[in-house]
């Protein structure tokens, strides 16, 4: 039971806090400078979360060929930049990964 109350409680304080933010936002006029900067969260979170799982193992950094993370990653972003197919992207980067962990084996 204590992990209901638990729960519903992360749940009241998440939704408050967002709920305050959300109300807010119509009385608030952020300057443009800041809106331009706000268009390279996502990018960099994304880079900050991907990155590290590509390139560091268990016993450090690895960008060698035997890196099948990076060889995926990088046959992703070649996918990734030329069509702009989120689908496409992930298919090939997950399969080029998974070929090359095969190929390694």
């Amino acid at each position: 039971m204590t992990e209901f109350f638990l729960i519903a409680g992360m749940a009241i304080a998440t939704f408050g806090i967002r709920y305050i933010m959300f109300g807010a936002s119509s009385h608030i006029t952020l300057p443009p400078a800041l809106l331009g900067a706000l268009r390279y969260v996502p990018p960099v979170v994304l880079t900050a979360i991907v990155v590290p799982e590509v390139l560091l193992q268990s016993d450090g950094l690895d960008v060698s060929y035997l890196n099948a993370r990076l060889i995926g990653a990088i046959a992703a972003a070649i996918v990734g930049g030329a069509t702009q197919n989120l689908l496409l992207t992930i298919v090939v980067g997950m399969a080029v990964f998974f070929s090359w962990q095969a190929l390694l084996s």
